[in-house]
């Protein structure tokens, strides 16, 4: 479990940094391809502890899309 976790850190460390660089596009790609591999991961869940992680990350996940794209995420994004 904790590779899995390891690599999500990686991956939204990965789009903080293209927000930093102002690469806001390569950051919203990058993003989408995280929420998808946490959409199979919540899927795939079987320990409350892992779900409650992956609920994290799609938390951190709409804050970072509303910073990269202004705006409010519309429910269910």
């Amino acid at each position: 479990m904790n590779s899995k976790f390891e690599n999500l850190k990686a991956s939204v460390q990965e789009i903080i940094d293209l927000i930093a660089a102002k690469n806001d596009r390569e950051a919203n790609n990058k993003l989408l391809e995280v929420s998808e591999t946490l959409d199979e991961m919540i899927d795939f869940a079987e320990e409350d502890e892992e779900v409650r992680e992956i609920t994290r990350y799609q938390v951190l996940l709409n804050q970072l899309h509303v910073k990269i794209n202004g705006e409010e995420p519309v429910d269910g994004e």
